[in-house]
């Protein structure tokens, strides 16, 4: 983070974390508390380590960062995590995922990771994954520019991948069709407007996952591919949020609310990165590119690291319906027709 940045961020959330002074002590500043909480978020190192690198307790600091984590969110969400709510908005974005990937129609890509947490005192197994490690989930949808745009955050990880998809207030919200998405009339080729996932999510008229590798054609292989293209920017997302934000390298040891705030200020704080910091939070060389000469993707530097956030399991949903399946064929038929791109073939 620059200095102009991290000043700009203390101007916004410096006025909700100030204290005054008192006749016994001086008050820690908003700038101290800011930097505490930025250098917890970026090294995950626990607050007996930190205390000897701010100059504050431990004691203290387990109060300080999460009101400031708090602080962080009131301050930037509204401006930097904002849900589309109209079927306008809802355009910009599918615009923005035509222009840079090639994928007409789509609101957004979405995948969801496990947090590793310390279980809370007598939780027993409520939180413990199919891995084999404690964990919370942090679904998200992210758009054309590696932003979230939606984060649902705290389904803990014992749930089933449907399960936590399920449980969502976007999830309510699509299926009961109050998500004000464009209408057929109103997108290209009149395709369903849609989002973009992986085998860990069910198949619906709204949102497309991949072929299973058993089942696929020529075409059907195109499809997996122009998919993958434009559901990469969630991985990429993911990504970049890990590789800054080595908090999620670490089992947080927090009670589960303040776990939720901690996650979703790294949420915002990511969008406000990449707009405002761009050239030094994600260069160039932290999303993977493609050599569309070559046929081959180049990986971005954050797939080096081996303590990646897990991914979500695969869906084994059976209750598809026929409506979901013929708007999938109908984007593969796009994509192998009137929608296809010279360069596909090379990279399948």
């Amino acid at each position: 983070m620059s200095e102009s940045c991290f000043r700009s961020l203390l101007q916004k959330v410096g006025p909700l974390i100030q204290k005054d002074d008192t006749i016994m002590r001086k008050s820690i500043s908003a700038e101290q508390r800011l930097i505490a909480t930025l250098r917890f978020l970026a090294t995950g190192r626990s607050f007996e380590d930190l205390k000897f690198s701010t100059g504050i307790s431990a004691q203290a600091l387990g109060h300080i960062i999460p009101e400031t984590c708090n602080a962080i969110v009131e301050t930037l969400k509204g401006e930097y995590l904002k849900f589309p709510e109209t079927s306008e908005e809802w355009q910009v974005i599918a615009q923005q995922f035509n222009d840079y990937w090639n994928f007409p129609n789509c609101g957004g890509a979405i995948d969801g990771k496990h947090i590793r947490i310390n279980p809370p005192p007598n939780s027993g197994s409520y939180f413990f994954n199919y891995k084999g490690f404690f964990s919370i989930v942090l679904l998200a949808i992210v758009n054309a520019n590696y932003e979230f745009i939606m984060v649902d955050i705290g389904k803990n990880g014992r749930l089933s991948d449907g399960g936590v998809i399920e449980q969502t207030h976007f999830n309510q919200k699509l299926k009961s069709k109050q998500l004000n998405l464009p209408t057929n009339a109103e997108t290209k080729e009149g395709l369903n407007f849609v989002f973009v996932g992986d085998e860990a999510f069910g198949l619906h008229e709204n949102l497309l996952k991949p072929f299973p590798q058993k089942v696929l054609t020529p075409e059907r292989k195109i499809f997996n591919y122009r998919l993958s293209r434009a559901r990469r920017v969630v991985e990429n997302a993911f990504g970049i949020l890990a590789n800054r934000f080595r908090i999620f390298h670490t089992s947080i040891n927090l009670c589960p609310e303040k776990i939720d705030m901690v996650v979703l200020s790294c949420c915002v704080l990511h969008n406000f990165l990449r707009k405002d910091n761009h050239a030094s939070y994600a260069p160039v060389s932290m999303v993977d590119h493609e050599d569309i000469q070559a046929g081959t993707i180049v990986p971005a530097e954050w797939r080096n690291e081996s303590n990646r956030l897990l991914q979500l399991q695969s869906s084994q949903s059976r209750n598809t319906s026929n409506d979901a399946k013929t708007n999938r064929e109908n984007y593969v038929q796009y994509f192998n027709g009137v929608g296809k791109v010279d360069w596909q073939f090379r990279m399948v």
